[in-house]
């Protein structure tokens, strides 16, 4: 199964990083969003990867092109073309990076996928991290027969949660996780048919297509409970990295 993964947005809620790189390429513990994506994907078995890119696509390509270069240890002579290479870290993966236009909505940029795809397939943010378990995930789609699966996630509260009685203060919980509400967490399975509900670039998946398929009964949800951190801000991004230190994620 292939997973596709949406990087085309411009990320302007983190335009510090974003002004010169697209999102999928900010780094966290000096890898970028996407490889951290990726890798959680491999540990299932899914190396066969779609990005549709948009906004500064160029470096996308360009980030894939450089890989085998990048993670070699090598010898140039500067006097001559040759090289020597002594070690690849290379990895088995297959990448396609489509362009889908700069301002192409989610549904639309999905869309360009129609002619490309016939099977089920994996569909995800190119800004969001976690340790979803894809395999249990694939499971819980091809058991319930829906046109789309996707992964429900409980995010932490935003602010400190107080327990008062009598005007004291009973308990203090900085942050806990989850406010009782689940949420989309971006990790889907879809059938091709999903195609029908877009309808051109200004197509929004979210609101055009999600929608309809949970009134049709065809929505189907897997829970997670485990990490989870979308990249939005300076601030998120500092959430991921003081994750990867404590050693959540597997692969780091």
């Amino acid at each position: 199964m292939k997973a596709v993964i949406l990087a085309g947005g411009r990320g302007t809620r983190l335009s510090e990083e974003t002004q010169i790189k697209p999102k999928p390429l900010v780094e966290a513990a000096g890898q970028p969003l996407i490889w951290h994506i990726m890798q959680n994907y491999a540990k299932y078995g899914v190396t066969e990867f779609i990005v549709l890119a948009g906004y500064k696509g160029q470096q996308i390509r360009e980030y894939f092109a450089n890989y085998w270069l990048h993670q070699s240890d090598i010898t140039f002579d500067l006097s001559t073309p040759e090289r020597e290479i002594h070690k690849v870290r290379s990895l088995p993966w297959k990448v396609s990076v489509l362009d889908t236009g700069i301002d192409t909505n989610t549904g639309g940029r999905i869309a360009r996928l129609k002619d490309l795809i016939k099977e089920d397939f994996l569909l995800t943010y190119g800004d969001g991290v976690a340790d979803v378990n894809i395999e249990e995930l694939i499971s819980a789609h091809k058991e319930s027969g829906n046109l789309a699966t996707l992964t429900a996630v409980q995010p932490p509260a935003r602010f400190g949660a107080l327990k008062i009685i009598d005007n004291q203060v009973e308990s203090f919980q900085e942050k806990p996780i989850g406010e009782g509400a689940w949420v989309n967490g971006g990790f889907l399975v879809l059938k091709p048919e999903i195609f029908s509900f877009l309808d051109g670039d200004n197509s929004s998946f979210e609101i055009d297509a999600l929608p309809k398929i949970a009134k049709m009964k065809k929505l189907g949800v897997y829970k997670h409970s485990g990490f989870w951190q979308p990249v939005d801000t300076i601030r998120d991004l500092q959430r991921l990295e003081e994750a990867i230190d404590r050693g959540v994620l597997p692969w780091v």
